[in-house]
């Protein structure tokens, strides 16, 4: 497996990481209910981006996630007698976190498919609604049935069941599948697409906050869908609990209630905008410093390394570090940001998402160090370690009396360029929940139904980074070559 490759270097980075880590209660097969009622949380996965069923709101002065599925999974909770834990993803991160015994449910608007059902268990259905399509306001004359968007662009929610209508219903429309409902949103207003569907009350929650925008009087020939709780396959007396809890909510009609509870908290208030989330981008600026920091010092350590097991005489280490640097610097970070948060499940870990995002910056940071050091100490003519063999030094100390000092002059402001590098990098981040800047942009989109603006304020965060970054490097650099 590709994994194993890495599995080496990302030990070491767990180990050091121990404080981030939990020990790992998912390391046996499957999450029972006896597990779950011992460890005394429920912990629940969802994308916070699709009111009125999960969504951000300041609840007595603090950023909270709610909605009707976040109170679903409360008296799911309660009925176990446990506390709720959410855990934030991004949509298609879902199913591998449940899978990975990330979060024990999945209660985020999903529909059962035959798709998912090969994959993972569902709960009986908890909600039945139809699907909507949005679309401009300026264009409600335009879109009448379903053939007339042939040709059009449509957006869809990355791999949900909006996707599979629109593909199969919206014959001859060109589908743009998107990672989030405040995507879509945006992309809708800056008129990428003609349209996007939703499911009915999301799509009325976004239109009731956006008078640009208005539902489609189109109607879908199988548009009805049913809403469940996912969960992994094999948990009988789970699925027992999870289907009593849906029974009482169901016989209590208290969905309605959960509705009309979020309902409420996504009116606007008096507060201003940047008053109301400014703390967000402040914690989102914290954790993509700090995430840049962990990783390029953390990557500084491992690089090193690398680089002179790349340049050792030894063929065995020096192969394990060209495998390593080049598998690294071929492969998307994205990628090695799940590997990590998904694969330390199999060395017996539960990581939790800062960790995670740490980590495999540091991995990524590593390969790129690696080259940079070799780079600079290759720069370094090879007279100077013969002049010094010469005099009596051993090649351990003329590398370190001799060539690295005059390699760091080089060295240093490339790393300095990586942290750069890192920083923008470490945006995707965002996808496995950790709360960097793009996250809390994320957060601030669906709280404040403003999808633009938010991108527009993270943007001119980074630039301030960067840029300030890069005129501290080049003052570095001048003082050096002075």
């Amino acid at each position: 497996m590709k994994i194993n490759r890495i599995s080496l270097p990302l030990l070491l980075f767990t180990i050091l990481s121990f404080l981030f880590i939990t020990p790992n209660i998912y390391a046996s097969e499957g999450t029972t209910l006896e597990r779950i009622k011992e460890q005394g949380t429920l912990t629940i996965g969802l994308s916070a981006d699709y009111p009125p069923y999960e969504f951000h709101a300041t609840v007595n002065g603090k950023d909270t996630v709610v909605g009707a599925d976040v109170s679903m999974g409360e008296k799911i909770a309660q009925d176990l007698g446990v506390k709720l834990k959410i855990e934030e993803l991004g949509f298609d991160a879902l199913l591998g976190s449940l899978q990975t015994g990330k979060v024990d449910l999945i209660i985020s608007g999903m529909a059962p498919t035959p798709e998912r059902e090969k994959e993972v268990a569902f709960s009986n259905p908890y909600l039945q609604l139809d699907q909507k399509i949005i679309i401009k306001k300026e264009d409600q004359d335009k879109f009448k049935t379903t053939a007339d968007f042939s040709q059009s662009k449509v957006g869809a929610q990355k791999q949900s069941t909006q996707e599979e209508l629109a593909r199969k219903e919206l014959t001859g429309a060109q589908i743009i599948s998107l990672q989030k409902v405040t995507d879509m949103i945006m992309t809708l207003q800056n008129k990428k697409v003609d349209a996007i569907v939703l499911e009915g009350p999301v799509a009325e929650a976004y239109v009731s906050q956006n008078s640009e925008l208005s539902l489609a009087d189109v109607k879908f020939k199988e548009g009805d869908s049913e809403l469940a709780i996912a969960l992994k396959k094999e948990q009988p007396e789970l699925l027992t609990a999870v289907n009593k809890s849906i029974k009482q909510i169901d016989e209590q009609d208290l969905m309605p209630s959960y509705k009309e509870a979020a309902a409420k908290l996504m009116l606007a208030d008096d507060t201003s905008f940047f008053e109301k989330y400014g703390g967000n981008f402040a914690k989102g600026t914290f954790y993509t410093i700090f995430l840049a920091l962990v990783g390029v010092l953390s990557g500084a350590v491992l690089g090193t390394i690398l680089a002179f097991m790349k340049l050792s005489k030894t063929k065995l280490i020096k192969t394990f570090a060209v495998i390593y640097i080049e598998y690294v610097r071929g492969t998307p970070l994205l990628v090695q940001i799940f590997l990590v948060y998904f694969g330390t499940t199999s060395l017996g870990l539960d990581v939790n998402a800062l960790t995670a995002g740490c980590i495999a910056l540091a991995l990524n940071s590593a390969a790129y160090v690696a080259e940079i050091i070799r780079a600079g100490i290759n720069a370094v003519d090879k007279g100077q370690l013969e002049a010094a063999r010469s005099l009596g030094m051993t090649e351990y100390e003329g590398m370190k009396l001799i060539v690295l000092p005059q390699a760091i002059k080089n060295i240093l402001p490339a790393l300095a360029n990586e942290f750069v590098t890192v920083i923008k990098e470490s945006s995707v981040v965002s996808v496995i929940g950790v709360s960097d800047l793009m996250f809390q942009a994320g957060v601030v989109q669906g709280a404040s139904f403003k999808p633009f603006l938010p991108i527009v304020i993270v943007s001119i965060i980074y630039f301030i980074l960067t840029f300030s970054l890069s005129r501290l490097i080049g003052v570095a650099e001048r003082r050096m070559e002075n």
